[in-house]
């Protein structure tokens, strides 16, 4: 049996920015309410690079330097300032605060310790909240990492790609391999509770011997998490020339990488979560002892989450809104001078409203493609009806061989506060939908099925209006 190029889209959100559109008459303050009590979640987005990776299509920019910063958190704390006085009135309590990128630590210490700040100052945060950061290795230094524990700092995500020269090369990345081992070695001294490192295979020229000599480096640091990610070369992407020129991504020979990668980590000790995220299962308690630690499962997907700065999204209820989707250097500034302009940030111009359909489908994906899975009970008492009724796809799945149905206890279902998730209440036991681990592999794949055809459209609309299709992993792929 063959099927299609399994890396279609990476789905972790829905819908994707592009199928948003142009909203007028909507406030946050007639939302103010959806922020009541705790577990909400804040999102600072710091859209500043040293440079553009050639695989990157997120909102950022380049070459802007600390005064052009410090006049963004200007507009940053003005943008919060406004916020707060809605979210007071609700009553509203942050579990964790996520300051994303961009690269965050591009900041001088003095406008990150701002970031904290008014980010303490306006908003209201539980007795131990999360809080999560990003950062290069270019730009991770002892005087960054202390203030990072100084401030609370629970997870530090870094994104080394490889610890190969030829392979940072070919990714446009600015660090060698000495420099990001440096880092880690660096990050991993300062005892955060998590520390979790990126890697792409996929590479052109990459083979299974060098992505398992950077894996095995990686292992080496005992980091507490790894995600492996697949190269995805989609518009705005710089690396879109070469595809254009001629690279070719064999999705063949990244899937078998794939597999390599997985097994290896698993054999190691890391227990896989999703097709991405690997956490290494045997930790070290306070005294020194060795446990094992099980998946916790996180009932997502509803709570508040609302995003400080621009290119940030928000969700608020059926509510999903940010500044307009851009990718483009030109593209991208052109957003963020809007930004700085706007004199009330409280009037929403840019989202979309879910209909019910459209929010069983974000519930769907967004456990389906992490075990322990989607728990069948939870999902009929939340929306009143059965997912393998609202979804014969999941049937399909079942037979295929990418999907099973399964019991789970009690014991595996808790709430993941490690993570950033806080979200689960309740304990229950019954049927689950639990990936396989071929399907598992096939994320990528299966994800994109459970798109709508509305979404799809608005979704082919933006990309025919920005001229170019994506360049991802062209071709056919051969179930092994």
């Amino acid at each position: 049996m063959s099927i299609k190029n399994p890396y279609v889209q990476y789905m972790y959100s829905y819908p994707h920015k592009t199928a948003y559109r142009p909203l007028s008459g909507v406030n946050l303050e007639d939302y103010g309410d959806r922020f009541a009590g705790e577990d909400h979640s804040l999102y600072v987005h710091i859209p500043f690079c040293e440079s553009k990776c050639g695989y990157c299509n997120l909102f950022s920019v380049t070459g802007l330097g600390q005064e052009e910063m410090k006049r963004y958190l200007d507009a940053a704390e003005r943008q919060i300032g406004r916020y707060a006085r809605i979210l007071d009135r609700a009553g509203a309590v942050f579990s964790d605060l996520t300051v994303g990128g961009g690269t965050p630590l591009l900041l001088e210490e003095k406008l990150l310790e701002r970031v904290f700040d008014m980010s303490e100052k306006y908003m209201k945060f539980t007795e131990r909240p999360v809080r999560i950061i990003e950062t290069a290795p270019n730009q991770t230094s002892g005087e960054k990492m202390a203030l990072l524990k100084e401030r609370g700092v629970t997870r530090v995500s870094m994104g080394i790609q490889s610890f190969q020269e030829q392979e940072l090369y070919a990714l446009g990345r600015k660090h060698g391999g000495a420099q990001a081992r440096k880092a880690l070695d660096l990050v991993k001294s300062f005892g955060f509770p998590c520390v979790n490192v990126d890697f792409i295979y996929g590479i052109p020229g990459q083979t299974a011997d060098s992505l398992l000599e950077s894996l095995r480096e990686a292992v080496s640091f005992e980091p507490h998490e790894i995600f492996l990610y697949p190269l995805y070369v989609k518009h705005g992407a710089g690396l879109m020339k070469a595809v254009r020129e001629g690279m070719v991504l064999d999705p063949d020979r990244t899937f078998a990488l794939y597999r390599e990668a997985s097994g290896y980590l698993r054999a190691e000790g890391y227990r896989q979560d999703s097709m991405r995220r690997f956490v290494r299962q045997r930790q070290k308690d306070s005294g020194g002892k060795i446990r094992e630690e099980n998946r916790e499962f996180s009932d997502c997907g509803f709570s508040a989450s609302l995003a400080v700065g621009c290119g940030g999204r928000s969700y608020v209820g059926n509510l999903h809104f940010c500044t307009p989707y851009a990718i483009t250097r030109q593209g991208c500034l052109a957003e963020l001078k809007a930004y700085l302009e706007c004199e009330d940030h409280t009037r929403i111009r840019h989202g979309i409203f879910l209909s019910e359909e459209e929010q069983k489908r974000r519930y769907v994906i967004r456990h389906i493609l992490i075990l322990p899975g989607l728990d069948e009970k939870r999902y009929r008492d939340r929306f009143g009806t059965g997912v393998l009724e609202d979804f014969p796809l999941l049937v399909r799945w079942m037979e295929e061989g990418f999907l099973k149905e399964r019991e789970l206890s009690a014991d595996t279902q808790r709430s993941e506060k490690d993570s950033g998730r806080t979200e689960v209440r309740e304990r229950t036991e019954g049927p689950w939908l639990t990936l396989t681990e071929e399907g598992l592999g096939l994320s990528d794949y299966l994800g994109p099925q459970l798109i709508s055809p509305d979404i799809r459209r608005r979704m082919e609309e933006w990309d025919c209006d920005h001229g170019e299709s994506s360049g991802s992993l062209p071709g056919k792929f051969k179930k092994l």
